[in-house]
């Protein structure tokens, strides 16, 4: 999984806090990237331990590390509600954040938006002030010059995202690509949500706007709760 800033011991620390507040009985949204990992490998522990709860991946990644972990595994077509969702950011200002980083921001704010409660895991070095980092945009690959235009024209600057370790783009879950859209720093997360939001092609942008109930940031020596 994507692991970038931060140390393991902050990541580890912000992923054991959100998974503590699983219950007996829930239905839990497991996010992707490496301080979700944590939360995911915690929750796999308590299980085996006795605890009872499902889990609904947001990627291909979750899934097969709750599976790892012995997570009993759904849908969203086989609940009727989630009770909690954990999952990461790649900045947060407030309750605002920026998604992404994974390429599975789309699954992501389903899962997260259907939750109940919202528990974001991140370390110090992702808080801002205002958010000001690239925000992915998913795009349907036949669509991604005419989305690139009109990012553009909103005063962004989209890069297609390449793969580390293979010739050509990023490829989603989904089986679409991704642009990273620089706007700098981002003084009406809302207004910029909705524009993207109305460009065709666009499948879904990395901006979170107002989702977070709770904010679990970690440090060396333990956790901050923002709420």
């Amino acid at each position: 999984m994507k692991s970038t800033g931060g140390s393991d011991e902050a990541k580890r620390n912000a992923g054991e806090s959100a998974a503590a507040a699983v219950e007996d009985g829930m239905v839990v949204g497991l996010g992707t990237g490496s301080t979700t990992a944590h939360a995911i490998r915690a929750i796999g522990r308590a299980v085996d331990a006795g605890l009872d709860v499902q889990g609904v991946p947001t990627s291909f990644q979750s899934r097969q590390l709750a599976r790892e972990e012995g997570i009993p595994l759904t849908d969203l077509d086989s609940v009727s509600t989630i009770d909690l969702a954990i999952d990461g950011a790649d900045q947060f200002a407030g309750a605002h954040l920026i998604k992404g980083g994974g390429a599975a921001h789309a699954r992501e704010k389903v899962v997260d938006n259907a939750a109940s409660r919202f528990l974001v895991v991140a370390d110090p070095s992702k808080a801002g002030e205002r958010l000001s980092h690239p925000v992915p945009v998913e795009v349907l690959p036949a669509a991604r010059t005419t989305v690139a235009d009109d990012v553009h024209m909103l005063g962004g600057n989209p890069t297609l995202r390449e793969a580390a370790h293979k010739d050509g783009p990023v490829v989603t879950d989904n089986g679409n690509l991704v642009l990273d859209c620089a706007f700098g720093e981002i003084r009406s997360p809302q207004e910029l949500a909705d524009d993207l939001a109305s460009i065709p092609g666009v499948v879904e942008h990395g901006l979170f706007v107002g989702m977070a109930d709770e904010i679990h940031v970690g440090t060396d020596d333990g956790v901050e709760i923002h709420e």
